[in-house]
């Protein structure tokens, strides 16, 4: 407090906000992974010290081969045909261009958000060179206005449902194994890491579209065999993003939260502020 510290968040990753943040308060299923796992009465701990809820964190899910809406569709269409517009996968081949166009699009899309920081051209290039032993390029897009990269949507096989075959042992022989069972597609579930689209193409229809490209893909059982489909969380303080998975028959799965803790007890308590 003597050097102007009035809070204290958590549980909270010392780093970006999209992996190990919040506290598990229901649904105490199988764990995902990059999400925070807890026994249930860390929740009563956390409120009984003082701690106040900040935000929620809702993970939504649907299943894969749920239909979209024809009403979905003609938003969408209407992007989708617009000439301006291109959509494509990832390739691996060209990874270094996706982390860059991955870059630009993240700074405009998610630096307003509270604390998130501008990414790097190192830090973009670096998560693309984690992400690429598990990358599967059909169900991660980007989306370009007149060339320049205006949305991306990074999904990935959920990695818990192959580490469960290692025995925490990524030595060679789970390494093989890891390798062995994403081959041979043990994965059911799609989780969706990260959605962004800049300000000035949203609320066009290019949300749709991206559930639209990605969805001809996942149901198409001939190409992939993902039959659930989880969205990383999106917090209560983005309502718009929160309608995006409802318009896309998501429901709430899952909550996290993030708890605050003002070190003057009299000062009044507000949660996080709503996004635009």
């Amino acid at each position: 407090m003597g050097k102007g510290m009035e809070a204290m968040d958590g549980p909270i990753n010392f780093g970006d906000r999209d992996q190990w943040w919040g506290l598990l308060i229901d649904n105490f299923g199988p764990p995902l992974y990059g999400q925070n796992y807890n026994p249930a009465y860390y929740q009563q701990l956390l409120e009984t010290y003082g701690f106040r809820l900040y935000f929620n964190q809702y993970t939504y899910f649907r299943k894969v081969a749920d239909p979209i809406s024809p009403n979905y569709e003609g938003k969408a269409a209407k992007v989708v045909n617009d000439p301006n517009y291109k959509f494509e996968h990832l390739r691996l081949r060209n990874l270094p261009k996706y982390a860059e166009d991955f870059r630009q699009v993240y700074n405009k899309a998610w630096v307003k958000h509270d604390g998130v920081k501008e990414m790097s051209p190192e830090q973009s290039a670096n998560i693309m060179k984690k992400l690429r032993p598990i990358i599967d390029e059909r169900v991660c897009w980007f989306a370009y206005y007149k060339g320049e990269p205006v949305g991306f949507f990074i999904g990935l096989p959920e990695l818990n449902e192959l580490f469960r075959h290692v025995d925490g042992q990524l030595n060679w022989w789970g390494k093989l194994k890891f390798a062995w069972y994403r081959w041979r597609g043990a994965v059911r579930t799609l989780t969706g890491i990260a959605f962004g689209i800049v300000p000035e193409h949203q609320r066009k229809g290019l949300e749709s579209a991206f559930v639209l490209a990605v969805s001809k893909i996942v149901q198409d059982s001939r190409q992939v065999h993902y039959e659930d489909f989880v969205m990383n969380w999106i917090g209560d303080f983005n309502p718009k993003m929160m309608h995006v998975a409802e318009t896309i028959n998501g429901t709430i799965w899952r909550t996290h939260a993030t708890y605050r803790y003002l070190f003057d007890r009299t000062k009044p308590f507000e949660r996080a502020p709503i996004i635009d």
